[in-house]
């Protein structure tokens, strides 16, 4: 609290994604930039915690490859990355469906589908989409006529069938939102980054992404431990005394800006539960994304299943597995009823399942109903007050370390000014 400075020329509240890289952009043209932060590390909704020896990340979070902040942002070699193969597996109502991203995957694919459980054309159809969002620039795709996820997905073509047991269950995961009602714009970006990168986590979790930016705000003051209770144009206060300042820059997550910012609108929250288990590790660990996309779902309602340690064996102790069970919305359903869902989705019996953790985020990820438009808002409220988050643009990293550089751009340009 003694670091707390009576004024300065930027104060940015907010130690997230945004924060640290509008502190970083900003700190690199000799302002004078202190960083206010409620909680005890920095990260926002971007961090991990270890419990018995599992790395447990605030909820189930990958770090696309090919989101162009990202490689801006970040050395990927040094975060040591562990990438998820391509590929899903859904269980179906005839067994488990995988789908890899191989010329083998696919063959195998055709042979299990055959009609059975979707038409062959539609995973066909579904690869062509893909395959176009991939080559299309953009900002070619976000002029693209704009509807809400599920109708741009009938309108494609896609059966009943295919959307329900293949497409809702996955985007489910990817954007909180049983409902397919996010633009059509986000989804078409979202496919286009899976298609042409990896998704990865680092070795020491995702907290790695933010202590790695955190470290690159050259001479920023970084002040832990210190809610801001109020903010007005040119003043910040905390209960260990008030900041002035010539620009403040409010960079909180989506759930808290309105208090800070009343004027604002409140962004519609997507709310997420991560269950961690544990249980002894198996030859041959499954490393696919597992997803239910059974017709009629008994019991609670997963968004995804995944062996973590297939493929960041770093997640757990020696001898052991780290399974991450995820649900969408508010509520929380019990860790039993998760626990045998889970195992019922993996294929397997839950018998040697230990519960490590219940991660609950209420903020996870904004809502991005259509209009979304280029997909950026204002991050000027006027000169001198800004405001920065994935609420601003895309709900992801992508959309975080963007508003953060633009929230930067917009406080330089207003103090050249002055």
């Amino acid at each position: 609290m003694s670091d707390l400075p009576e004024r300065c020329d930027v104060v940015i509240v907010g130690a997230g994604v945004a924060g640290l890289v509008a502190a970083a952009d900003l700190a690199a043209w000799g302002l004078d930039v202190t960083v206010l932060e409620a909680e005890e590390s920095v990260g926002g909704r971007v961090r991990s915690t270890v419990r018995d020896g599992h790395v447990l990340d605030r909820g189930f979070q990958v770090l696309n490859t090919a989101y162009p902040a990202v490689r801006r942002r970040l050395d990927l070699d040094a975060l040591r990355l562990h990438a998820f193969p391509k590929g899903i597996a859904v269980r179906t109502d005839r067994g488990l469906l995988r789908l890899e991203a191989s010329p083998s995957g696919a063959l195998s694919a055709l042979s299990l589908l055959s009609g059975s459980v979707v038409r062959p054309s539609d995973l066909v159809r579904l690869l062509r989409m893909v395959g176009a969002d991939a080559l299309e620039p953009s900002e070619r795709i976000k002029r693209r006529p704009e509807t809400d996820t599920l109708t741009a997905l009938r309108r494609s073509g896609l059966g009943v069938r295919a959307v329900n047991t293949l497409v809702r269950p996955f985007l489910t995961g990817v954007f909180l939102d049983a409902s397919l009602s996010t633009s059509s714009r986000v989804n078409d970006l979202v496919w286009r980054s899976f298609a042409r990168g990896r998704l990865a986590v680092p070795e020491a979790g995702v907290q790695a992404v933010t202590e790695q930016l955190a470290a690159r705000t050259g001479g920023t003051r970084i002040i832990l431990g210190t809610p801001v209770r109020e903010v007005t144009l040119g003043r910040v206060r905390t209960d260990a005394g008030s900041v002035r300042a010539r620009a403040v820059v409010v960079a909180v997550g989506p759930g808290a800006v309105t208090r800070l910012l009343p004027s604002l609108p409140a962004p519609t929250l997507r709310p997420a539960t991560t269950y961690f288990h544990s249980r002894p590790a198996r030859r041959h660990e499954d490393p696919l994304l597992h997803v239910d996309g059974r017709s009629e779902r008994r019991g609670t309602r997963l968004s995804g299943v995944m062996v973590m340690t297939a493929t960041v064996p770093s997640y757990a102790p020696p001898g052991r597995a780290l399974i991450a069970s995820s649900t969408v919305g508010p509520e929380q359903p019990s860790e039993a009823e998760v626990r045998a869902e889970a195992a019922r989705i993996l294929g397997t019996d839950d018998g040697d399942w230990e519960h490590v953790d219940t991660v609950h985020v209420p903020d996870a990820l904004p809502a991005a109903p259509p209009p979304m438009g280029d997909l950026r808002r204002p991050v000027r409220l006027e000169k001198g007050l800004y405001v920065a988050g994935d609420h601003r643009d895309t709900p992801s990293l992508q959309g975080a370390m963007v508003s953060g550089e633009r929230a930067a751009a917009a406080v330089l340009a207003d103090l050249a000014t002055r």
